[in-house]
């Protein structure tokens, strides 16, 4: 008899069609539990910029452009009005300091000074004519003295002798008394003449003292008055390097004008305006740089300007050591002026990605072929140069710093 063949259940088919099944269902699974589902961006990494996060020292500085100036300027401006008589120096010359630059012709105003020297003239001799008359008086006194003295000295011996004759009966009453009447006028008109000149002497002292004083600002004004034409003469002030508008001869000039300046050679300052926003953080003796003919200088702030116009403030800035060489007055430069001492900070340099993200996040590389998003936190910006990173990042780190714009929403990037 034929025997039935009991048929397999786990046929090859069945195991395949089961464990095909089963794997699928483990795979989405996976895909659901496990895999990445963030969106993809497969991007050229030759056309990006990748930079690494790195300690170093954090100098926070703000970028300027100063104007070179001379480092010591002296106005001219014109102390007396007149028209222009004689050009001696024109613009650009080389001066020492009290060369003759201008000389100016002022009509009325030498006739006023005329008058003034003469009127203080007359009240000075009038002065001298006082104490003349003074020393005079004083001189006629004492010779009154002395003429008295003098008598005193020929009546008082004559009454002496007279008046022992005259008790021993050996001259007349009349001739007696006629002798002691001319001594005693005497006495009496030396201390009336003494007592006279004393006061006059006290009251002379004094009036010479207030006639002293009196003179010497007499001569302190004629002196002054004397200079007023001196002012027609311009000078230069100090050793240095005129520069003038142009002058023409005739041409008027008012008190107060300014007529140019004189500026030292070869020695140079920098003026800096800076937004009023920054008036805090600055003090004397901040450090700046300044490039200039491939090679960094040093400078330092050395006045601040106290008038705040237009919402900016100015500074000098003097050079430390060198100073560039074949700088001119009015050129500019570009400076960078630090805002406090440097600290040991985390740094992220700067790039395009921060328009596209604002700080709050960055791509940072996973492995050398993968960029995944990241949120930080940036802190304050080094020039154009570094960003202080604040949270987020760690030493090491690269992170994209070119700018986002074509990366949309992605949170991955594919680096190819």
């Amino acid at each position: 008899m034929d025997k039935q063949i009991k048929k397999k259940y786990w046929t090859l088919k069945r195991v395949a069609t089961f464990g095909g099944g089963a794997a699928l269902i483990l795979f989405i699974a996976y895909q659901f539990i496990f895999a990445d589902r963030r969106s993809k961006l497969k991007i050229e990494k030759d056309k990006i910029t990748i930079s690494e996060v790195k300690k170093g020292q954090f100098k926070e500085y703000i970028p300027q452009t100063g104007t070179v100036e001379p480092s010591r300027t002296v106005f001219l401006d014109a102390i007396e009005g007149g028209n222009i008589r004689h050009i001696v120096r024109e613009s650009g010359a080389i001066l020492k300091k009290g060369d003759v630059i201008l000389e100016l012709t002022n009509l009325n105003r030498e006739i006023s000074v005329l008058d003034q020297e003469s009127n203080l003239t007359q009240t000075l001799n009038r002065s001298r004519d006082t104490r003349l008359l003074l020393t005079q008086n004083a001189l006629r006194q004492q010779e009154s003295l002395i003429t008295i003295d003098n008598a005193l000295a020929t009546l008082k011996p004559r009454y002496e002798r007279q008046k022992k004759l005259f008790e021993k009966k050996l001259i007349s009453k009349q001739e007696f008394e006629q002798t002691e009447a001319d001594f005693q006028a005497n006495l009496k008109r030396r201390e009336i003449t003494y007592q006279a000149f004393r006061i006059d002497s006290i009251s002379s002292v004094q009036q010479i003292k207030q006639l002293d004083e009196s003179e010497k600002k007499l001569l302190q004004s004629l002196r002054g008055v004397g200079k007023i034409l001196d002012n027609l003469v311009i000078k230069s002030p100090i050793d240095g390097q005129l520069s003038t508008p142009h002058w023409e001869i005739g041409q008027g000039v008012t008190q107060g004008q300014r007529l140019g300046q004189v500026d030292i050679i070869g020695s140079f300052k920098v003026r800096v305006p800076i937004d009023e926003l920054y008036l805090p953080k600055i003090s004397a003796g901040l450090p700046a740089t300044t490039d200039f003919a491939g090679k960094t200088y040093q400078l330092s702030i050395t006045y601040i300007y106290p008038t705040i116009q237009n919402g900016r403030f100015e500074v000098d800035m003097n050079f430390e050591g060198e100073t560039p060489q074949g700088i001119r007055r009015g050129q500019s430069l570009r400076m960078r002026v630090e805002l406090g001492q440097p600290s040991e900070e985390l740094l992220l340099p700067i790039g395009g990605f921060y328009k596209d993200t604002g700080g709050n996040w960055v791509f940072i590389l996973d492995g050398d072929n993968k960029a995944v998003k990241k949120e930080i936190k940036l802190g304050r910006k080094m020039g154009s140069e570094y960003f202080e990173v604040l949270e987020g990042l760690k030493p090491g780190d690269r992170v994209i710093t070119s700018s986002y714009e074509n990366f949309g929403n992605n949170e991955v990037l594919l680096l190819e």
